[in-house]
């Protein structure tokens, strides 16, 4: 049954949808996905081509819109879009803690979670194309993430594509993740470096949260526990276009003096809780350094080994001496799954997914060489989630691939100025300029 309903200029539909939980065994165990349809109310009864979008992660449904937010507006001019909950995220079967045992113990999750790569989505995209648009291919918007999905779209699957448009997300053909992250931490210390050049008096006051939390135990309402190295963490922030604003606000009002001395303030800790939280994207932390796993090599908690390659992100040698504390960005460690209450149940299977050595590929080089779907691509440059680098050498293998390489937005551009980025994509795949 679907069921439709109105916000301002659009008319919305949700739909569900049963797939194998494995493609390569149709007649096994399914599962539910999400998706909202959304046209412009003044189009509802109009014939429009489709677009999917494939939001960034891994781990995080789509986006509840109100009305013609971001880079829906300029969609709604010509298509129908399809907002979907990629497999355990949003309104999908989930996979969290409260979940997961169901499947078994940690060994039994663990296999059950090797099937919530790019690959998967993209086989429960052409699952249900059939279904949403007769047959016809439809056109993806894949961000972050999702463009890394879109990528994995073109190779296995390019038939089921009228265009394909990537925000910040032109992934790696055949990088392992120590690659990547060996990229990250250089480009992470630069946008740490931007942000004190911006607010220098914002230096002292993490050096003194960051003293605070190797002398003190603190654990936040939710249960969190808040180490130097969580606190660190908060640097994800700098990779969105006000995330250095919203870190300096968040810094500037940490302390409030109590009779026992200076604390936390309980807004302070309030905040920190819903910015490290997981509870709400488990996934993201899951299966995230398995999003760039394509062969025998295990990703072995790639993030934390190749930190200790860069020793200026240590909090205690930094407090030791007269250097900045240095936040980090993207990227999962072991000890999330001991301060974070939504991933501790969960440590034994992530630990079991980090040492895994079969991963499938991703990507078809000879595929994407050949390819024939218009691409068009923004690479911000510089972001600090996806390296520009390894971004503009898969534009160049991609055969047609357009890019948009532009230092005026971060991560998020597509959420920033979303009709401008989405229509100077459209224009780029339709040669218009």
């Amino acid at each position: 049954m679907t069921v439709s309903y109105r916000q301002p200029g659009v008319v919305l539909t949700d739909h569900r949808f049963t797939v194998p939980l494995d493609h390569d065994d149709p007649a096994g165990e399914t599962i539910e996905l999400y998706a909202r349809e959304v046209v412009a109310s003044d189009k509802t009864h109009q014939d429009l081509p489709w677009l999917v979008h494939l939001a960034g992660g891994p781990g995080f449904g789509a986006a509840r819109f109100v009305g013609r937010q971001a880079w829906l507006g300029r969609a709604l001019e010509e298509y129908r879009v399809l907002l979907l909950d990629q497999r355990g995220t949003g309104a999908s079967t989930p996979a969290n803690r409260q979940t997961l045992p169901l499947r078994g113990g940690p060994a039994e999750q663990a296999d059950y979670l090797t099937r919530f790569r790019a690959d998967a989505i993209v086989r429960d995209c052409e699952a249900i194309r059939p279904q949403v648009t007769g047959g016809a291919p439809w056109t993806v918007h894949g961000q972050s993430f999702g463009g890394f999905c879109t990528v994995s779209y073109l190779s296995l699957a390019p038939e089921g594509l009228a265009t394909a448009l990537i925000t910040g997300g032109l992934p790696a053909l055949d990088a392992h993740a120590d690659d990547v992250y060996r990229a990250a931490y250089p480009r992470i210390e630069r946008k740490v470096a931007a942000h004190y050049a911006r607010y220098p008096q914002d230096v002292e006051r993490a050096r003194r949260i960051a003293d605070h939390l190797l002398t003190h135990e603190v654990v936040l309402p939710g249960g969190y526990r808040l180490t130097v190295e969580a606190f660190q963490s908060l640097g994800i922030l700098l990779g969105s276009g006000d995330g250095s604003h919203r870190l300096h606000h968040l810094l500037e009002d940490a302390f409030v003096r109590t009779p026992q001395g200076f604390a936390l303030a309980d807004a302070f800790q309030e905040q920190v809780q819903g910015l490290l939280s997981y509870a709400g994207h488990p996934l993201y932390a899951l299966v995230h350094e398995a999003i760039y796993a394509q062969d025998a090599r295990p990703t072995a908690w790639s993030a934390e080994r190749v930190r200790s390659e860069f020793p200026q992100f240590d909090a205690a040698k930094a407090l030791a001496g007269d250097e900045p504390l240095l936040f980090t960005g993207e990227s999962v460690h072991p000890w999330l799954f001991d301060c974070d209450p939504a991933l501790r149940p969960l440590r034994e299977t992530a630990e079991l997914l980090a040492a895994r050595t079969d991963w499938r590929p991703l990507y078809d080089p000879a595929r994407l060489a050949a390819n024939e779907v218009p691409v068009a691509a923004a690479v911000y440059h510089d972001d600090m989630f996806v390296d520009t680098a390894h971004s503009l050498a898969t534009a160049r293998a991609v055969r047609g691939l357009r890019t948009w390489v532009t230092d005026e937005y971060e991560h998020d551009g597509v959420r920033v100025d979303g009709p401008r980025v989405l229509g100077r994509l459209l224009a780029l795949a339709r040669g218009e300029v």
